[in-house]
């Protein structure tokens, strides 16, 4: 069985798309040593680091951009899946070509564009979410990252249940309460870290909700005061865009900038430690389709407060603390919790770590190879 690669993300390895990609043929090398595997890159592709062994490679022409990736998707990548005589064309995002000349598997990790209108863009924007919704109904099967994913795929796309397949997310191993702990206090150093502090990771666009968090933080303040400050990571936007809302200058309306430690962008190799050191982990999302960074916070021990949206209740189970989606005083309320009670604290962290231990990559492999045995079977 020959699988054939769409690697637009190969070089974009703290992408999502680019991650799952990385972790997907590492692991489907060593659980199928004899799967003949062809990643197919584009001419932008700066990098062919960490490339499994034995997994060949093919460089498309072509050029950059937006135009280029489309250009690529529906063009160059089928004509070199027709070269390279591959049984399955698998495409890991959700951009697969209107015609493929092999048997099509797509990975749709989110439908967001579709669930949440305005992030379809502009004209261009919502013309590609057009031409790739078309373009899904064309795959033999369809990978997914959740069974609300995979729900919402039916509903947003129309395919048919038994063509959509959930195939869950895993932390990589570095995310451990206690591997790599050597490493923390350099980190806590390197980021100015206050010994105490509640974390959350900064995407800042108005899926990812940071005002719910800095709302309830108001709440927070009045009863642990400085304490506990709040740490937001991620490089800041240009707060122009209409899905970028100015949250430095909501702080400042709330009168709790003294107390949020904006850290900007944190090395990936510094995130386990990143999560080992906050007391705890808010995610207030407002949707995923798999939620990795709960997962990862869990698997370092670290309790987590998150939103009830979407799939998390399916992800976390028992391991986290989860909330109406767009309380504040409800957020603050559980935040407040895990700060005050250790026994709630040392429970949720049991539970998390338990929870964590249900995700891993061979199972995600495993499981990608039987869609591959299924679809031959067509």
């Amino acid at each position: 069985m020959h699988i054939a690669y769409n690697g637009w993300f190969w070089d974009q390895p703290n992408n999502g798309s680019g991650m799952y990609l990385r972790h997907l043929l590492h692991t489907l090398r060593r659980i199928a040593p004899d799967l003949d595997m062809t990643l197919i890159v584009p001419p932008h592709n700066r990098s062919l680091d960490n490339l499994p062994e034995n997994v060949s490679v093919v460089n498309a022409s072509g050029r950059g951009g937006k135009l280029g990736k489309v250009l690529f998707e529906q063009r160059a990548y089928p004509q070199l899946v027709r070269r390279v005589n591959a049984d399955i064309a698998h495409v890991p995002y959700w951009a697969p070509p209107l015609s493929s000349p092999a048997r099509l598997v797509t990975s749709i990790l989110d439908v967001i564009p579709l669930v949440m209108p305005e992030y379809a863009g502009g004209v261009a924007g919502r013309l590609y979410t057009s031409l790739v919704a078309a373009a899904a109904n064309g795959s033999a099967h369809t990978l997914t990252l959740s069974n609300a994913a995979k729900a919402d795929i039916i509903q947003y796309l129309g395919l048919p249940e038994d063509r959509v397949t959930p195939t869950y997310l895993a932390a990589d191993s570095a995310y451990h309460p206690r591997m790599g702990r050597e490493r923390d206090a350099a980190v806590r150093e390197k980021y100015r870290l206050p010994d105490e502090f509640v974390l959350c990771l900064g995407q800042f666009d108005r899926r990812k909700n940071i005002n719910q968090l800095l709302l309830a933080y108001t709440y927070v303040a009045q009863a642990e005061g400085d304490v506990y400050p709040l740490v937001l990571t991620g490089r800041e936007p240009a707060w122009r865009d209409p899905l970028f809302p100015n949250m430095r200058k909501y702080a400042d309306q709330l009168e709790i900038s003294d107390l949020v430690q904006w850290i900007g962008y944190v090395d990936p190799e510094d995130m386990p430690s990143l999560y080992r050191l906050a007391t705890v982990f808010v995610f207030p999302s407002l949707y995923e389709g798999f939620g990795l960074p709960v997962v990862e916070a869990m698997a370092c021990g670290t309790p987590v407060v998150a939103n009830e949206i979407s799939c998390l209740p399916e992800i976390v189970g028992d391991g986290a603390y989860l909330v109406e989606a767009g309380n504040a005083r409800e957020m603050a309320g559980a935040i407040l919790a895990l700060l005050g009670q250790e026994a709630l604290r040392d429970a949720l962290i049991n539970q998390g770590l338990a929870r964590a231990t249900h995700f891993n990559w061979r199972k995600t492999a495993q499981e990608t190879l039987a869609v591959y045995e299924k679809v031959m079977e067509m």
